[in-house]
C-alpha cells in the first residue's frame, strides 16, 4: 500500500501542474481504482474532462487511486487546495464524498454511479439495463450457437443490472437462446484482473458461447482478448472498445460517463447549482451501443433496424426493460 506521505506528495505534484488558466475555476477528478487508462469506465471520465479542457482552456486536476484508503485523502486535498468541483468516479467513493462534502460545503462534488443526498453533491447514475438490453439483442442476433455469455466484474447490484438487461435483450431477440454468466469476484480486485476475465471467457466458449459481454472494467480487456484469440466475438463496455480488436468486438455498450463529467464541470463553471440525482438512460443519451468502422461489417442492416426499433420503443415507453431487483 502506498504510504500517506507518498500519496500527498503525488497529489502535490499533480495539483501544482494545473496551469494558469485554472486560477479562477479549478475542477478535479478522482478516478476509481483500475487506472485512468483502463479503456473503460475511468477512461470515459478522462475523455469528458479532456473535452472540457479543450473547449474552455481550463486545466483540471486529477488523482489516480492505487488503494481503497486513499479516497477521502484525495478529495480532501483537492478541496483544501482550491478545487471548485470534484468529480468522484464510482459507487465505492460515495462514503468519501459524503464525508468530505460535509467538511467542505463550498466545494461542489459530482458522484458518478452513486447517490449522496447533500446540497453540494450532484449524483449521476445510469440505466445500464437499457443499454445492455440492446447489446443483448445484438448478441443473440449475431450468435450462431444460440448460446451467449456474460462476464461481470465485482458481484454487486450495479453489475447485476448490466446482466439483467442483457438477459432480457437476448431473450427478446431470440427466446430460445441461452445465457451463461460469471462474476469475477466479490472485492474491488475484480475490476482489474484481465487474466481471470480471459479464463472465464474461455470457460464460456468451451460451453458453447460464441459471443461474450464483459461488464468488468479492466478485467474485461482479458475477455475481449480471449474472444479475439478464439475467433469468437466480445462485447465491450462503458467506452467504445470496438477498436481494441477490430472485427472481433461485436459492439460496446456505451455508458456516457464522459458526458456526465463534462456536464458537471460545465455546470459548475457556469455557476449552476450541483445537487440532486440525475438518471441517464436511452432517452437522455446516457447509454447506447457503438457502431463504427471497426464493427460495421458484423452488424447487418437488419440487426441495426431491430435495435433501433427497440431503442425507440424503450424511449417511448412501449417496451419496458426491468432493472435488477435485489
Amino acid at each position: 500500500m502506498v504510504r500517506a506521505g507518498l500519496v500527498a506528495a503525488a497529489l502535490g505534484f499533480m495539483l501544482a501542474t494545473g496551469g494558469a488558466t485554472a486560477a479562477d475555476f479549478v475542477p478535479g477528478v478522482v478516478y476509481d481504482t483500475g487506472g485512468k487508462f483502463d479503456k473503460s469506465f475511468n477512461e470515459a471520465a478522462y475523455v469528458g474532462a479532456e473535452r472540457f479542457r479543450a473547449e474552455t482552456g481550463i486545466a483540471y486536476r486529477e488523482v489516480e487511486l492505487t488503494g481503497e484508503t486513499q479516497r477521502e485523502q484525495a478529495m480532501r486535498t483537492l478541496a483544501r487546495r482550491g478545487a471548485d468541483v470534484v468529480a468522484a468516479m464510482g459507487f465505492s467513493q460515495a462514503a468519501a464524498v459524503e464525508t468530505v462534502a460535509r467538511e467542505f460545503p463550498d466545494t461542489r462534488f459530482c458522484l458518478i454511479d452513486g447517490v449522496v443526498d447533500l446540497p453540494n453533491v450532484r449524483s449521476v447514475t445510469f440505466k445500464e439495463h437499457e443499454g445492455s438490453f440492446l447489446v443483448g439483442m445484438l448478441a443473440a442476433l449475431a450468435s450462431q450457437s444460440g448460446t451467449v455469455g456474460f462476464v461481470g466484474g465485482m458481484d454487486i447490484p450495479l453489475i447485476r443490472n448490466f446482466r439483467t438487461g442483457y438477459e432480457q435483450g437476448v431473450t427478446h431477440a431470440r427466446p430460445d437462446a441461452r445465457v451463461l454468466s460469471n462474476m469475477t469476484g466479490a472485492t474491488p480486485a475484480a475490476w482489474n484482473d484481465p487474466m481471470r476475465g480471459a479464463e472465464l471467457a474461455r470457460s464460456q466458449f468451451a460451453r458453447g458461447a460464441d459471443v461474450v459481454y464483459a461488464a468488468a472494467g479492466a478485467t474485461g480487456l482479458g475477455v475481449l482478448q480471449a474472444a479475439a484469440d478464439a475467433g469468437r466475438l466480445g462485447i465491450g463496455v462503458d467506452s467504445n472498445q470496438n477498436g481494441l480488436h477490430p472485427g472481433r468486438v461485436l459492439t460496446s455498450m456505451l455508458k456516457r460517463v464522459d458526458v456526465a463529467v463534462y456536464e458537471c464541470f460545465k455546470a459548475a463553471r457556469d455557476g449552476a447549482g450541483l445537487a440532486g440525482h440525475r438518471v441517464m438512460g436511452l432517452a437522455e443519451d446516457g447509454v447506447g451501443y457503438a457502431l463504427d468502422e471497426h464493427n460495421r461489417a458484423l452488424v447487418t442492416p437488419e440487426m441495426e433496424a431491430a435495435l433501433e426499433e427497440a431503442r425507440a420503443r424503450i424511449v417511448a415507453g412501449t417496451l419496458t426493460v426491468q432493472p435488477y431487483q435485489p
